[in-house]
């Protein structure tokens, strides 16, 4: 495999179904660490809320100010892009059901001197909270730590 930045890896991982234990192994081996969820609501910031849970529960970030706000700002980053820049739900009647992927590690593959990143990606359905309104969408957000 090809050196890949964080993101891309990130990407992979949301996007994939099948080989996720794989990839996921792999990149373990390469000193990411990696969590894989689903979240769903009219409420954006029971989303957010999900991924800040899953992220200090999984301990992919500790209880300090540069990392969680750090992890914040990836979510709001991917959000604004999953939802097309209006990070509204509930208030204009749209819902969401999404897989997020976080990933801690350096920006760039095998590159210790890149740094520690980390990204969130979120990837699903989007629209109407009604069955078969919605289309999918993703979103990445990528931070240092």
């Amino acid at each position: 495999m090809e050196k890949r930045g964080i993101g891309k890896i990130a990407l992979l991982l949301a996007l994939c179904e099948d080989s996720t234990d794989k990839l996921q192994k792999y990149y373990e081996k390469k000193n990411y660490i990696i969590y894989k969820g689903q979240a769903g609501s009219m409420d954006a910031k029971k989303i957010v809320a999900a991924i800040e849970t899953a992220a200090s529960r999984e301990n992919l970030i500790g209880e300090n100010y540069h990392e969680e706000h750090a992890l914040y700002h990836a979510i709001i980053e991917a959000l604004s892009g999953y939802c097309r820049g209006q990070v509204m739900l509930g208030e204009v009647l749209r819902t969401a059901g999404l897989t997020f992927t976080i990933v801690r590690g350096t920006l760039i593959e095998d590159d210790p001197s890149s740094g520690n990143w980390i990204a969130v990606v979120l990837y699903g359905q989007i629209g109407s909270p009604r069955r078969g309104f919605e289309h999918e969408a993703i979103g990445m957000g990528i931070q240092p730590i």
